[in-house]
């Protein structure tokens, strides 16, 4: 894996001017931030060797370098899922790139399910923990000494940093958000009434297929991360509706305006 990481990363170099200093994950329907960035290099997944590809509608399988906010960034434009039949190595393998690439930073979107009764559908919550519900965990095997420990510490899984200043920014510019913590399932299904209370039992505010894995694999390298889920549909008794992956898509991009306004501005106050 170590092998090829660093030829991927060597092939991504030579198409590159200037290494990223932010690396920038966005989810289902939220590939407009791409819109703010003003973009040096593009590339396809199916260009860059070792690289998976991703299959979902929503994620367009692009690798997007540029400045946003006067910071240097790499954004995938679309993600890979475990649910995809892709390995949790494969699913992480771009966040390994970014951090070799030189990333100091992680930024990550979702779209996700919310069970706070408190939450209404087009929230946006600024994650503060997560729980991994995934069937396979992405640290499994072999550990190489060279991306980070056998046994990653996890109590700072977002950066409480990070956190502060993403909501001064909503603040400063009368957006509202929630906090809470992200469960993350394996999908593809989406959440049955009985999986949704037991979400809610377990301690999360919202729950997703994605997130997870890139996080852990973040903080294994040592990589601050920020991350924003999208509340797309409620899993509250009373509020739980037939739910299409369409129906996603189309809250995500009514939000995605307001997401995309936290993520710039961010971005300035990074150090």
């Amino acid at each position: 894996m170590l092998d090829k990481i660093k030829s991927t990363t060597t092939y991504i170099q030579s198409k590159i001017s200037t290494p990223p200093e932010v690396g920038i994950i966005l989810g289902t329907g939220l590939g407009g931030l791409v819109n703010e960035i003003n973009i040096k290099h593009t590339l396809p997944y199916s260009e860059i060797p070792n690289f998976p590809v991703s299959t979902v509608e929503g994620h367009s399988g692009k690798l997007i370098f540029g400045e946003l906010g006067g910071k240097n960034v790499v954004a995938m434009q679309g993600r890979f899922h475990y649910y995809e039949g892709y390995s949790m190595q494969q699913v992480t393998f771009p966040v390994r790139v970014m951090k070799m690439l030189g990333i100091k930073t992680l930024l990550v979107s979702n779209a996700s399910g919310g069970v706070n009764s408190g939450f209404e559908i087009g929230d946006l919550m600024i994650i503060n923990d997560h729980i991994n519900f995934f069937p396979e965990h992405p640290l499994n095997g072999k550990n190489k000494p060279e991306l980070g420990p056998r046994f990653p510490d996890m109590s700072e899984a977002y950066s409480k940093d990070l956190i502060t200043k993403g909501k001064k920014v909503a603040m400063a510019n009368n957006i509202k958000v929630q906090e809470g913590v992200y469960l993350g399932l394996s999908g593809p299904t989406f959440e049955t009434p009985a999986e949704y209370r037991m979400v809610k039992v377990l301690g999360a505010d919202a729950v997703g297929m994605s997130t997870v894995p890139e996080i852990i694999v973040a903080r294994h390298m040592n990589i601050p991360c920020f991350a924003i889920s999208i509340i797309t549909d409620l899993g509250v008794e009373g509020k739980i509706v037939e739910v299409t992956h369409e129906d996603v898509q189309e809250v995500a991009a009514q939000s995605e305006k307001k997401m995309t306004i936290i993520m710039k501005e961010l971005m300035k106050e990074l150090n």
